[in-house]
């Protein structure tokens, strides 16, 4: 079977499919022999506790409104002693090596499918009360249950992730060293799970729509992330090919290395810095080695997958990186939670829904705020930090934030420390923000342009919605004069302006960047090598006439055109 979605991170890989769904709450895998008796055990535990549940709520009934009425719970009772229910499930798992969630699932289906096809009403009527038992076996089976990223460790590999969602706090904790690739229902080019996977060179594929209805878990699987293709239960040939593709592949990223430590200019002597993209403290060690020369985006809400970390734990983390720049240029982002991350820390999960995240979320928080913010201004003593504000709307945002950093000085003074002055940067991710650039670099010492939301909410298209991915244009007319002008105003102003989004790391918009004054880009650091040798291939000159071309078009696919002409042409010009 051949699924195709969107390729979100290149590469291939093979591997056996393990089941995430309902955003990573439930897995389905089959468990290797020597753990069949542990997932027995989780199944029958799972069954005492929820035996011991039910006694008192029956109880309870039988106090509240007497014992004519708390005969509703013997037949739940009576469920968890039926063969053809948990008794079952374990046959399933001795059998076949499900885990304990999905043998329940296979045995809840086959008994309501008897239930449903039974001539008497009474027994039809029971089907509530069956699913009302099999959730409860599994929200107890969830309480006996390691997260997602433990449970891999008892997986056997290679592991392919098919998921409905994969949130990035969920998949920032799993050991990618033993997942080879992921497939996801949900998701696009810009889904955070996507930037993670393609900064660890993880292939991926996303917006497949119902994979994790179509994919059996431990089916094998070959994932081509670069064109969005995934084969099920391949044929002996696709295995072969995708191997083949593997080492080209390989190959051609080896061939692109000795471009990593060259500097970025373009023919005519036109200087670009390049710094690198990171999402986890452990990414920092690589990036001098990818030839960025700093960090230009640690996203720190990466942090947030095991809960909302104490001061000293961020202090500890900023510090790490800042030491491991040794004096490189670092700029942290503040907290950007989503609405998924929100719901699952005592944040505002309402305003999340209704799209209060970056720096408003963080405004309705002040106290999480101000100790993300004392941790950034304690650690800043350790190197060259710059503090940068997410999905800042206008100046008044910026402001507030200014001024909670500065209350947060304060409390640091009051406890006999001394914090030193750090510049402030705001993202310009949103129209208000870019159409007030000139407004904002009066307020801040830098500016930086965060492609993939500026996208989004320039051409209101959710990013995340595969019926929308159409509309998702990175060469529309309104993005590229929202830079133009970004780029103009914080040149008057005297004011560095960067560009972080996955828009900086596609080596065929490069030339248009450049032509559009875009001199400092951060991108995953996999992608530098490439970007390099881009940059090393045109001139600025002719970049700009590019740029100005492309401004006066109408629609993205002339700006594509045109594009494609000028790449060819530097193709043609460069020397072999």
């Amino acid at each position: 079977m051949r699924l195709t979605g969107i390729g979100v991170s290149p590469g291939t890989a093979t591997g056996r499919a393990l089941l995430l769904t309902r955003g990573a709450l439930e897995l389905r895998f089959r468990v290797p022999e020597a753990a069949v008796g542990h997932e027995l055990e989780r199944l029958e535990q799972a069954r005492r506790v929820s035996r011991s549940q039910l006694t008192d709520i029956k109880t309870h009934i039988s106090r509240l409104a007497g014992a004519e009425h708390a005969y509703l719970f013997d037949a739940q009772l009576l469920m968890l002693d039926d063969a053809m229910l948990v008794d079952r499930a374990a046959s399933l798992i001795r059998s076949d090596g499900l885990n304990a969630e999905w043998a329940m699932h296979r045995a809840s289906d086959e008994l309501v499918s008897i239930i449903e096809s039974a001539d008497d009403p009474y027994l039809r009527e029971r089907s509530g009360d069956l699913a009302d038992v099999v959730g409860r076996i599994g929200m107890n089976l969830r309480a006996t249950n390691r997260n997602p990223a433990d449970v891999l460790d008892d997986v056997p590999g290679p592991i392919v992730i098919v998921a409905d969602e994969l949130p990035a706090s969920i998949a920032a904790q799993i050991d990618w060293k033993r997942v080879s690739g992921f497939v996801t229902d949900a998701g696009s080019w810009t889904y955070h799970t996507a930037i993670l996977a393609r900064s660890l060179g993880v292939p991926g594929v996303a917006g497949l729509r119902d994979a994790t209805t179509r994919i059996a878990p431990g089916s094998t699987i070959i994932v081509d992330g670069a064109t969005g293709d995934v084969l099920v239960d391949p044929q002996p040939e696709d295995l072969t090919e995708a191997e083949r593709q593997r080492a080209r592949r390989a190959a051609e990223t080896d061939s692109l290395r000795e471009f990593r430590h060259l500097p970025a200019v373009t023919m005519d002597g036109v200087r670009i810095v390049i710094d690198a993209n990171i999402e986890r403290v452990e990414d920092a060690a690589g990036v001098r080695g990818s030839g960025a020369e700093g960090i230009g985006l640690y996203r720190t809400e990466y942090l947030l997958g095991g809960g909302l970390p104490e001061e000293d734990q961020q202090y500890a983390t900023y510090r790490a990186v800042l030491e491991e720049m040794n004096g490189g240029r670092v700029t942290i982002r503040t907290f950007d939670a989503s609405e998924r991350q929100a719901s699952e820390l005592p944040l505002d999960a309402a305003a999340a829904a209704a799209g209060v995240r970056g720096v408003r979320m963080s405004l309705r928080e002040p106290e999480v705020f101000r100790t993300q913010l004392r941790a950034l201004l304690r650690a800043a003593r350790h190197g060259s930090l710059r503090i940068m504000f997410p999905f800042v709307t206008g100046v008044e945002e910026l402001r507030q934030a200014i001024a909670q950093l500065d209350q947060a000085a304060g409390e640091l003074r009051l406890r006999g420390e001394d914090p030193p002055d750090v510049p402030i940067g705001a993202m310009v991710e949103v129209p208000s923000a870019a159409l007030t650039a000139d407004l904002l670099a009066r307020e801040c010492h830098f500016l930086s342009i965060g492609t993939n939301d500026l996208i989004q909410y320039c051409l209101a298209a959710d990013r995340i919605d595969g019926r929308a991915s159409y509309l998702y244009e990175p060469l529309h007319p309104a993005v590229l004069r929202m830079l133009r002008f970004a780029v103009r105003v914080a040149r008057r102003h005297r004011r560095s302006l960067a560009l972080c989004g996955e828009m900086g790391a596609d080596q065929r918009m490069l030339p248009l960047l450049i032509g559009l004054g875009i001199r400092e880009i951060s991108m995953r650091p996999a992608a530098i090598p490439q970007a390099k040798q881009m940059i090393r291939s045109v001139r600025a000159d002719e970049a700009r006439t590019l740029a100005a071309r492309a401004i006066a078009c109408a629609t993205a696919r002339e700006v594509e055109r045109l594009l494609d002409t000028f790449l060819a042409h530097t193709r043609q010009a460069t020397p072999k």
